[in-house]
């Protein structure tokens, strides 16, 4: 074990969008940082996601930083929502043009922090053996990091290859005339599937739970768009501020209930809506989220054109959820229903035939075994709290951050969490994060965090905790919200239930601009609702 007896005043844990910005932002306050990071180069998720079709869900133009109307003006987007190549040319060249590369350590993996309340400083221990001494720690490992590889009766018997979505080889995969078989229709499913068909001799597609879709209507992006939003970029951006997602101000959003409308109207709005693609689908009604009746008209159109898309009634029938549409973050596709059209394209309903176990020459389900060569799982991640909770952290007397999080994450304002001073989370639980533009709400944080360091050393502390009222209080509004609109209503990763054993916990909270108007007011009264010392 090798120590850095120099000390670093801040540590950031990951070097995605959000560690990015943070050692930006601390540099430019002067203060001193490190940056660890598991993978070999920046990028994040964008590094790690490069399965066949991945592409944000967010348009182009919002799905990048802000900070810098330079960066804004010179990068060139070439598609109206961007692949993950794309994404991290974008991520790379960002990392370049602020020098951020020679502030991180890559290839190395945080794995220990232990608070020493007598210095009120952290030590920092990685995977490598080093151990450093920081003021702060900055947890910016994104809330969809942690791979969930499900424990599957004979899992390491398989003599395929197995692959995960979240962990794809960056030299690619060649399934060219071969048995594939894929576990999972979420997000990374449905954007991978159409490709691996086209690719593959037979694929065969494991669904859980039938996901809804809406048509992402991805095509090159219009210049005359570019140039309109480059013109007001900075307007552009504060319009988006004050959504609720933190992004799509130019997509039509309807203040009305879903009942202002006859059925004939309804039907031609959503068929508006489709036909543009993307998000606004959900923009159609103010009350699609908190309304069941109205949220059943938005999800039986959606369920009406499965069926008007696939050929075979029976797979139609299976290939259309039931649940409130909205409650999982909904997915955006290019062809995927289209794909259940193709003679090579197997669906297995796994509630029908349950998932039994794998074996070394494939997948035994309803109790028949589909002999496969390659087993590809979709089955997303420990959303949330599954990297931070990756990292041993000990706070004060000793206590762990997962004991703390036993019975589900608490924290005050999704920044900080009691007992682990000078701990701080970038859309932590407890912040809307994965229900916005997640770069917004990285931005805000980033920035909150900062000021707030800057605050601490002009004021001459050294200690910042949130309160245990605070954090009470914290956790039932996010609750209380939560419970005014239909989100809980799913067994969705929103609330864990993706993780056998994790705690059902609704863990972001609705609403960016309220929660950033919360976050400034916070600061502004001397970060109220934090001991400092």
């Amino acid at each position: 074990m090798s120590v850095d007896d120099t000390g670093y005043d801040a540590v950031v844990v990951g070097a995605g969008f959000a560690g990015l910005y943070m050692l930006y932002r601390l540099r430019q306050a002067g203060f001193r940082t490190r940056v660890f990071e598991a993978g070999s180069g920046v990028g994040g998720t964008w590094y790690w996601n490069r399965y066949p079709g991945a592409r944000c869900d967010v348009e182009s133009m919002e799905y990048s930083y802000s900070f810098c109307d330079e960066l804004q003006q010179e990068w060139e987007w070439t598609e109206r929502y961007a692949g993950q190549p794309e994404i991290l040319r974008y991520v790379n060249h960002v990392a370049d043009r602020f020098d951020l590369r020679r502030d991180i350590t890559f290839d190395t993996r945080v794995v220990r922090a232990t608070f020493d309340e007598d210095a009120s400083r952290w030590q920092v221990e990685t995977d490598t053996g080093l151990v450093v001494d920081a003021a702060f720690v900055i947890m910016a490992t994104g809330c969809l990091s942690s791979a969930n590889l499900p424990e599957f009766d004979g899992r390491d018997d398989f003599q395929g290859e197995t692959y995960h979505t979240g962990r794809w080889p960056h030299e690619g995969v060649d399934f060219a005339g071969k048995r594939v078989g894929i576990i999972g229709t979420g997000s990374s499913a449905i954007q991978a599937i159409p490709i691996i068909a086209a690719e593959a001799g037979h694929l065969t597609v494991f669904q859980r739970t039938p996901n809804y879709s809406i048509p992402a209507r991805n095509a090159p992006i219009d210049p005359d768009y570019v140039r309109e939003i480059k013109a007001e970029y900075s307007a552009f951006r504060a319009r988006n501020y004050r959504m609720q997602a933190g992004f799509g101000s130019k997509i039509p959003h309807n203040d009305a209930p879903a009942s202002s409308d006859d059925p004939a109207s309804r039907e031609s709005n959503y068929a508006v809506r489709w036909e543009r693609g993307g998000f606004g689908y959900l923009s159609a009604y103010n009350d699609l989220l908190r309304d069941r009746d109205a949220n059943e008209t938005a999800a039986e159109f959606v369920r009406q054109r499965i069926r008007g898309i696939v050929d075979d009634p029976d797979i139609a029938e299976r290939l259309c959820p039931d649940n409130v549409i909205g409650c999982k973050r909904p997915c955006l596709d290019t062809g995927y229903f289209e794909t259940y059209n193709r003679a090579n394209v197997e669906l297995v309903d796994a509630r029908d035939a349950p998932i039994e176990r794998i074996t070394p020459n494939g997948v035994v389900a309803g109790g028949r075994e589909y002999v496969l060569d390659c087993i590809v799982f979709a089955t997303g991640f420990d959303a949330m709290t599954g990297a931070v909770l990756g990292v041993d952290f000990r706070g004060r007397d000793g206590m762990t951050l997962a004991d703390k999080w036993h019975a589900g994450p608490r924290t005050y304002l999704g920044l900080g969490t009691v007992g682990f001073p000078n701990l701080f989370l970038i859309t932590g639980p407890g912040s809307p994060s994965v229900l916005t533009n997640m770069i917004v709400s990285i931005e805000q944080h980033a920035e909150w965090i900062s000021d707030c360091l800057e605050y601490l050393r002009a004021e001459g502390l050294d200690s910042i905790e949130a309160t245990p009222e605070a954090e009470d209080a914290w956790v039932e509004h996010v609750n209380l919200v939560a419970g005014l609109t239909l989100y809980p209503t799913c067994n969705s990763w929103y609330l864990g239930k993706n993780i056998p054993g994790k705690p059902q916990v609704f863990m972001p909270l609705v609403g960016f601009p309220p929660y950033a108007e919360k976050c400034a007011t916070a600061a502004a009264n001397g970060y109220e609702g934090f001991d400092l010392a």
